[in-house]
């Protein structure tokens, strides 16, 4: 064995357990019983494991350990490797910052040795097939990833919540945004965790590991739903916003020629969908659209602090009626949880944001979450409250809508919210198309008539939803009741009860029982009552402005 395989060997377990835990056991009695099995591994018998776990799905080791393996019994036993983690993992206390001891020690010896003029040529391969393996070092910090995830739950659903607190009423309005704060924030960190039990790195391959076909079929349905749903709410947000500023900059643009399309909420859906939003689907790689997320993020900003400093100029006869301002609860409880829930999804992220962090640990991506949980609960807060105590009853599914069409500070708000439409439908266009493309055609190359097809069904279909109803709301409902709700309350716990050991009805699996109850109760219900209002006509008294 070299000097610098054997450094690879010399580093702390904390260092390990913190970046490659589905690999390495993280308990102490999970390497007592790899030992047992295996006390003194050969390079051979390494070899054989990782191809015989590769046949099985699972992710093989990287060939910088692959080497010659410790020449004694006890070298064996601190280093032993073992590919039961996935059901041995446990969460580590450590000491996870960006500049740890453990990682400033191995950075010095590692300094020592590349400076070392005596090195020959078969220490310089080793040398780059190390530093090719070495632990992360690169990557976003808490701070970044933190933005990242706040941009992700603060996003366009937020428009909905000052009408989940109409639905909820005053009191009950409150303890829900505390209540779903706090279960969205476990869940988010459950699924983190569900991702190390099963050593998966998206939700997809997480649910087909613990449940096989029918697990991806079920996250395909609903990640499917909850995209699609984004599109039809996106349209119809498109017609809430662009026509009311375009009217109040132009009030004759009706009487003009070709250009009064513009002023016509249906025609400038349309419009803008099939010549803005329609192309920009069509691009295979739409990465850089996810750029323009800032976009969205300060519109947010924008739109709450308008709200809250313009709700209270608004003319009296615009207001509701101030008698039920403060009423504890109503009787849309259940429908205003799946608003909520909507806004606060992010679960279809959560992986994505995980692996971007510079050292991804478990308590790091607890910051991230605490932090951007506690901007989310704060923004909703304000805007909920804001928007409900001055229109009451009258509350729309879409805030802004609540304003006259002449307000300056709002239109403002109205235009930058719309023009981030535009580029928001196309990303969840294109999730959608991405699960199709994966369920149906996994092993399909790219097909330029599929793709064309596909994205052109979908824009076509969540565009003539958008043109039946101007209710925000009821789309937020749905969507949120059926899909959101699965995302977030049933489907982390379900995979931890799968994947855990010991026994389900353990007294600390009870919260997981619990949230799983909770998920299926409010997706059911919830369900029930927003097709009841679709179906009998109930469109909360709505009239749209064309």
């Amino acid at each position: 064995m070299t000097e610098r395989q054997k450094l690879l060997f010399e580093l702390s377990q904390d260092e390990l357990d913190m970046h490659e835990a589905p690999y390495i056991t993280a308990s102490s009695s999970a390497r007592r019983r790899s030992t047992e099995l295996c006390t003194t591994p050969s390079s051979s018998t390494l070899t054989s494991l990782s191809s015989q776990k590769s046949g099985q799905d699972k992710p093989s080791r990287p060939s910088s350990f692959d080497h010659e393996a410790p020449s004694s019994p006890r070298q064996a036993q601190e280093y032993s490797y073992s590919y039961t983690a996935t059901t041995e993992y446990a969460q580590l206390d450590v000491d996870d910052s960006e500049v740890s001891t453990p990682f400033r020690a191995h950075d010095q010896r590692h300094a020592l040795l590349l400076n070392d003029d005596d090195l020959d040529e078969e220490s310089s391969m080793d040398s780059q097939q190390e530093s090719k393996y070495r632990l992360p070092s690169e990557g976003g910090t808490v701070f970044t990833s933190f933005l990242n995830m706040a941009n992700s739950i603060i996003g366009a659903g937020i428009i909905g919540i000052p009408y989940s607190v109409r639905e909820a009423g005053f009191g009950m309005g409150i303890i829900l945004l505390i209540l779903l704060t706090v279960v969205v924030d476990w869940t988010i960190r459950l699924l983190i965790f569900d991702g190390k039990l099963a050593s998966r790195t998206t939700y997809q391959d997480l649910l087909e590991f613990a449940f096989g076909r029918p697990g991806l079929i079920a996250i395909s349905i609903f990640q499917f739903a909850f995209a699609f749903g984004g599109i039809c709410a996106y349209c119809v947000i498109i017609g809430d916003t662009i026509p009311h500023v375009i009217r109040s900059l132009f009030p004759s643009i009706q009487n003009t020629p070709v250009l009064w399309i513009f002023g016509d909420r249906n025609l400038c859906i349309a419009f803008f969908v099939l010549f803005v939003s329609y192309p920009l689907s069509l691009y295979r790689d739409i990465s850089k659209l996810a750029k323009t997320s800032a976009l969205a993020l300060v519109a947010i900003v924008f739109i709450t602090v308008s709200v809250a400093v313009e709700g209270p100029k608004t003319p009296v006869e615009l207001r509701g009626d101030p008698s039920v301002r403060f009423n504890f609860s109503n009787n849309e409880v259940f429908q205003a949880i799946a608003v909520i829930s909507f806004a606060f999804v992010c679960h279809h992220n959560s992986f994505l944001i995980f692996g971007s962090l510079k050292q991804p640990s478990l308590n790091r991506f607890a910051q991230v979450t605490h932090w951007s949980m506690a901007i989310a609960f704060i923004t909703c807060m304000v805007l909920g409250l804001s928007g409900f105590l001055v229109f009451t009853d009258k509350t729309a599914g879409n805030i802004l809508n609540n304003f006259p069409s002449d307000n300056v500070f709002i239109n403002i708000a109205r235009l930058a919210f719309g023009l981030n439409m535009f580029t928001t439908i196309p990303l969840e266009t294109f999730v959608c198309r991405e699960v199709l493309e994966t369920f149906f055609w996994p092993s399909h190359s790219f097909h330029l008539k599929r793709h064309f097809t596909i994205t052109t069904v979908l824009t076509l279909i969540g565009l003539t939803i958008s043109l039946l109803t101007c209710n925000l709301g009821i789309l937020l409902e749905l969507t949120g009741a059926f899909s959101a709700t699965a995302l977030a309350y049933i489907l982390p716990p379900l995979c931890y009860l799968k994947l855990a050991t010991g026994s389900l009805w353990h007294w600390s699996k009870l919260p997981h029982w619990c949230c799983l109850v909770f998920g299926l109760t409010i997706m059911i219900v919830s369900s029930f009552y927003s097709l009841q209002k679709v179906f009998t006509g109930h469109q909360d008294a709505v009239s749209c402005d064309v």
